[in-house]
């Protein structure tokens, strides 16, 4: 993708390369390891073609940071990785973290798109979102034939269309409430499964990290993602919706680290902040009182240990800075 111009990188152009970059190091690193211990031939073609994105999408990104001198993040490396541990995730695993990455890289892309102004950057986003895309389409084809795919629940289509007409639609604090609507079922189905993904990985680190405090706080982010999953199912099975189904078998016995403490940490940190983004839309979404409470509650508390995380990244030195302002008061003072 060649570069269209010289024009100075704007602060959103900056925060949407910079994270990729960042993004793209950690997805390389993982995908190489997987790509060590894959045995499913279907999935091989899967985790090649996640690869082949992440070097493409390093590739541009690097020559827009030369071009503009700017210093690229240094993210993570083959250091972080040690491609010859033993199998520590099933295949399973492998579609369904992708699927999530891929799912997250639609999002962030699509929001890049929207606030850059460049148009070779755009381009090149747009580029970012059709990756993301492709890969989300082939692991859902893949996982339907291998009848793994988790669907949303099923609820009647509706006979007639209809209008709110009481008040009492917007539920109560306590006592009986309605059923859920589609839009609320769609979010909490959304996250459980983030959660129950989130767990999987969670089990994984906390048996091959290195820090025990780095250990601590993972299993504490554990026990946050199985009380959600908890919430959440509680709340579609007094819907009588079914709960998305475990995928706790995902992870192996291996107590070997296949990545490095920083990169564990900071895949934990990373799903942690999407998960918040994940709560505020689908509490703005959810119209019935209750709900909105609980995810009000649990946001709370992921925002509290989404803190804690970044304490512990500061203090063992993993915390890149992004791109910052310069602090006008203090230049002054010189």
């Amino acid at each position: 993708m060649a570069l269209a111009h010289n024009t100075r990188l704007t602060s959103a152009e900056m925060t949407a390369l910079w994270t990729q970059y960042t993004n793209d190091t950690a997805s390389k690193q993982v995908v190489t390891y997987f790509l060590h211990n894959v045995e499913d031939s279907e999935i091989i073609p899967v985790l090649k073609k996640a690869l082949k994105a992440a070097e493409k999408h390093l590739d541009f990104i690097a020559k827009v940071f030369k071009e503009a001198e700017f210093p690229p993040p240094t993210g993570f490396t083959e250091k972080d990785v040690n491609s010859g541990a033993p199998r520590l995730f099933t295949d399973t695993f492998y579609l369904l973290y992708l699927n999530h990455m891929a799912t997250l890289g639609m999002e962030s892309s699509s929001l890049a798109i929207g606030t850059n102004s460049r148009m070779d950057i755009v381009d090149f986003f747009q580029t970012v979102v059709q990756d993301a895309m492709s890969l989300h389409c082939l692991i859902k084809k893949i996982t339907l034939e291998k009848g793994i795919h988790n669907r949303s629940p099923y609820i009647p289509v509706p006979k007639e269309v209809s209008f709110v007409r009481d008040q009492d639609y917007l539920g109560n604090m306590f006592g009986k409430q309605r059923s859920l609507n589609s839009i609320e079922i769609t979010h909490l189905f959304i996250n459980v499964q983030t959660n129950t993904i989130g767990k999987s990985l969670m089990t994984a680190f906390a048996q091959t990290c290195d820090a025990e405090e780095v250990r601590h706080y993972i299993l504490k982010g554990k026990t946050i993602a199985e009380k959600h999953i908890s919430v959440f199912g509680n709340i579609l099975q007094l819907s009588d919706i079914p709960v998305p189904s475990p995928w706790d078998t995902a992870v192996t016995a291996s107590t070997v680290a296949p990545f490095s403490d920083k990169l564990m940490l900071f895949h934990v940190t990373a799903m942690t902040a999407a998960g918040i983004g994940n709560y505020g839309v689908a509490m703005a979404a959810s119209l019935r009182k209750d709900i909105v409470i609980k995810y009000a509650g649990i946001l709370r508390e992921i925002v509290l240990y989404a803190e804690d995380g970044a304490k512990l990244m500061i203090k063992n030195g993993w915390f890149e800075e992004p791109p910052q302002a310069p602090d006008r008061n203090q230049l002054t003072k010189k």
